[in-house]
């Protein structure tokens, strides 16, 4: 699968909605894990803004990378974002989007750089 590298160097970026867990089957609420660590998943909707437009972005992240206190408009740094493009067909038709991927999420909050108690 294509995955795009995203620069974050001139963006600003702000938490939107605190992170939780990625739901991988609404139907049985199983909770999605990393294929390769087998970590539990989080999903954290950011504000990401650039180039004079703000977007929101829902923004995958193992657990483990979820750093800091994350509270709406705590400000974030995004580590190794990148994009995929991806599409399914639902028999009714075709969808289309791109999902969003970072090894870490770090609140930038002054005395917020300590790692998360497991």
């Amino acid at each position: 699968m294509r995955q795009i590298p995203v620069d974050t160097s001139t963006a600003a970026v702000m938490v939107a909605k605190p992170p939780q867990p990625k739901v991988k089957d609404r139907r049985t609420g199983e909770v999605a894990t990393d294929a390769e660590t087998g970590a539990t998943l989080m999903t954290v909707e950011v504000m990401f803004s650039a180039n004079d437009e703000v977007e929101l972005l829902a923004v995958t992240v193992p657990e483990p990378g979820v750093t800091g206190e994350l509270v709406m408009g705590t400000p974030v740094a995004l580590t190794g974002l990148i994009a995929r493009p991806w599409e399914n067909d639902f028999g009714n038709g075709k969808r289309h989007g791109i999902s969003f991927r970072a090894v870490a999420v770090t609140s930038l909050a002054a005395g917020a750089s300590k790692p998360k108690a497991a």
